[in-house]
């Protein structure tokens, strides 16, 4: 009569043991996906990174494929911590939410930090600095920015130079993307542009003189990479390979070559300030 007790306490044991095998199994899948995946990806080894496709020099799309500065020197950093990057296209006044929801790994787009955007996203070392640029048709007689009170001014929605305009009490017309934004310059809807100074240059460069560059003045803050709220091994990360690629040369060289010949304002040092990077002569734009 004693079997059945017997056979029961038997067969409570086999569970237990494989609860605890179990157990065991899913504890090491799970160190074993945190070893493999150290800055929470999306997916292991790929930096999926929210970018503009329509803003040169800075971020675009060219034949296919991002490129522009922050994109270039993206690249560069996540080579040196192994990672592959995977940018996808995404609205400027969209890409901060998209980040810290996790929907990108990082946000490129030469995004300056403003106290603001610290509510919603946390930022890498700052990489670059910017200007605002003033872009106007090539007939108007526009020449500063204290001259738009009562202009048509047009900038593209959530970006610094929407804050600068709406804190001037301008009333700004907002658009999603720099296109569209030159649109209305080159159709004579908006009287200024409010840019990030080489967007604004390549822009009027490239608009079969429609469009002029009247003024520009030096942005207060850097930019940086954008990553989600409370990721600092990811944040880390890219800061400790901004600032290899700093002291190997690559920051440099890509600043001579998406912009040339435009100074570095004094006082401006990128990254953590660690690196050794040879003196260059130019700067970037911000969003």
């Amino acid at each position: 009569m004693r079997v059945l007790p017997a056979l029961i306490r038997a067969a409570a044991l086999g569970v237990a043991a494989i609860l605890g095998t179990t157990m065991l199994t899913a504890c090491s899948d799970a160190a074993s996906s945190s070893a493999d995946n150290p800055y929470g990806l999306q997916q292991p080894g790929v930096l999926r990174t929210g970018t503009l496709t329509d803003a040169p020099p800075n971020v675009y799309l060219k034949d296919g494929k991002f490129t522009g500065f922050d994109n270039d020197l993206l690249t560069a950093v996540a080579a040196k911590l192994g990672l592959k990057v995977e940018f996808v296209g995404t609205d400027f006044s969209a890409l901060l939410s998209q980040v810290n929801n996790r929907k990108f790994d990082v946000g490129s787009s030469s995004i300056t930090v403003t106290e603001a955007r610290k509510k919603t996203v946390d930022f890498g070392n700052g990489y670059d600095f910017g200007y605002f640029g003033l872009d106007v048709p090539a007939n108007s007689t526009i020449t500063s920015f204290d001259q738009l009170s009562g202009k048509r001014v047009v900038v593209v929605q959530g970006t610094v130079q929407d804050d600068y305009a709406t804190g001037k009490g301008l009333d700004p017309v907002r658009v999603p993307d720099y296109n569209g934004a030159i649109n209305q310059l080159k159709a004579g809807t908006a009287d200024a542009w409010i840019a990030p100074a080489e967007i604004g240059e390549k822009s009027a460069a490239d608009s079969g003189f429609k469009i002029k560059v009247a003024a520009k003045q030096l942005s207060p803050a850097p930019t940086a990479y954008a990553v989600a709220k409370g990721n600092n091994a990811l944040r880390e990360a890219l800061n400790k390979g901004l600032d290899e690629v700093i002291a190997d040369g690559t920051w440099k060289r890509l600043q001579e070559q998406y912009y040339p010949g435009r100074p570095i304002p004094a006082g401006f040092t990128p990254g953590s300030g660690k690196a050794a990077a040879s003196p260059s002569t130019s700067a970037s734009a911000t969003s």
